[in-house]
């Protein structure tokens, strides 16, 4: 792991991505059971399909979702898409546990969830697909596609990505010399931060650079050098690895001894989130990296985004996360067609452009960035081309097989490196060890 709040939790959307829902938004759209109630039986007596899809998105998000909806039911006159909107995550995954042992369900859901696909609760989209001949495979970006799959059969659609980019002042940037080549590597980006960073009296007062708080940011670094978070068989845990331990420590190293870089971490909700980012529109901090998602709250007068950067010797490798919609297999047959055919719309070339340009998300086609209207934005707005053409080279999120334990060892391990100057060894020892107990269970090990 989604504006600021696309991205928070960063790890649990990007490593775990067991079910991913966004929060709420407001509108005079349909509850799950007035929806429910008029659903049509559609295609059998020449009606519309109507089914629903339920969703959770506030804000410019909610209202963007609404938008495409209205535009794909006046496109054409087989289907009728119906807004059912949720609360929260925990609502809404209440809720479609409760749909589904009711045997009343939505017939789409922006929701994956890959022990649901293997109970058998989501529909295959492999026939869908086999039939379509404007899916095109390989246009949507590798990362995201294959977040779908299940065993090897495509379970869910990728609605829209995020990453994390660097963020930078480009004011701070020109008076120190410092251009994007000179931040293509992590020991460029420490080179450059030195210069960046303003000291008095032995204190810093201004940094070069301010990573996030939590594990996402190191473990794309980590990734970025190669690094791996289990064995290639899935039995061992690879905390313990040079790739993690120097990585980790050069970190930690460049926060408490070095001291051009800063950690802001604790408060209310995403307090260091906001903080991390003021420091950078108010001149204490060069930069900052962050999601892909803030992009719709920054002034890029101000500021520019790059790509994260890989270390010398390797390319970069960040995470990229996709957001993803299934189809209930317990939904009618006609329902899941007419599912498919809102899904096909809203992935569109044109579309996900749109939605990229209007929310500050990946677009999840690489055709996207031909789209008249997005070059010309694009061409307006570099930025903007950043998160896509960073998602085309990511890593793809990690899948716990622990349910979360191995997730929230690395979690327990970037707080003591990053908060409590611990050795990265000893903390990575720590985690694999828990990490590791946990996947004995697992595996048998």
């Amino acid at each position: 792991m989604f504006k600021m709040a696309k991205m928070k939790g960063i790890l649990s959307g990007l490593l775990i991505l067991s079910f991913i829902v966004l929060t709420a938004c407001g509108g005079n759209q349909s509850t799950g059971a007035e929806a429910t109630e008029n659903r049509s039986a559609g295609e059998a007596d020449g009606k519309p399909v109507e089914i629903e899809f339920w969703y959770g998105l506030g804000g410019k998000l909610g209202d963007e979702m609404k938008s495409l909806i209205d535009e794909f039911n006046a496109s054409q006159d087989e289907v009728i898409v119906k807004p059912v909107v949720q609360g929260n995550y925990d609502e809404t995954k209440q809720k479609l546990q409760a749909a589904i042992a009711s045997g009343k369900v939505p017939a789409v859901a922006l929701a994956s969830d890959v022990a649901w696909a293997k109970n058998g609760y989501f529909a295959s989209l492999d026939d869908f697909i086999a039939a379509d001949d404007t899916f095109k495979a390989d246009d949507f970006i590798p990362a995201f596609l294959n977040q779908g799959k299940v065993d090897g059969k495509q379970y869910f659609m990728p609605m829209y990505g995020t990453t994390q980019l660097l963020y930078y002042n480009k004011d701070m940037f020109a008076k120190a010399g410092i251009t994007e080549e000179d931040i293509k590597t992590w020991e460029g980006m420490a080179e450059a931060a030195k210069k960046l960073a303003v000291k008095e009296n032995g204190k810093t007062t201004v940094y070069g650079w301010e990573p996030m708080w939590g594990a996402d940011n190191m473990i794309d670094a980590t990734l970025s050098r190669g690094g791996r978070i289990l064995s290639e068989d899935g039995k061992t845990v690879m905390f313990d690895s040079p790739e993690w331990i120097e990585t980790w420590d050069a970190f930690r190293k460049w926060i408490f001894e070095d001291q051009i870089m800063a950690i802001h971490s604790g408060g209310q909700g995403w307090e260091y989130w906001y903080k991390t980012i003021d420091d950078v529109l108010q001149d204490k901090a060069a930069g900052y990296t962050g999601s892909s998602g803030d992009q719709g709250d920054l002034d890029f007068t101000k500021l520019a985004a790059a790509p994260q950067p890989g270390w010398e010797g390797h390319d970069p490798a960040p995470v990229a996360s996709a957001l993803q919609a299934g189809i209930l297999a317990k939904a009618s047959p006609e329902e899941q067609k007419a599912a498919y055919k809102w899904l096909t719309f809203f992935t569109k070339a044109e579309n996900t452009a749109k939605w990229s340009m209007n929310t500050g998300y990946i677009a999840v086609r690489q055709s996207a960035l031909e789209v008249p209207e997005f070059k010309k934005y694009s061409e307006q707005n570099p930025h903007s081309r950043q998160p896509l053409l960073q998602a085309q080279h990511a890593s793809e999120p990690f899948i716990d097989p622990t349910g979360g334990k191995i997730t929230d060892a690395l979690k327990v391990a970037a707080d003591k490196v990053q908060i409590s100057n611990m050795p990265a060894e000893q903390a990575l020892k720590e985690a694999k060890e828990a990490a590791q107990r946990a996947l004995d269970q697992v595996t048998g090990g």
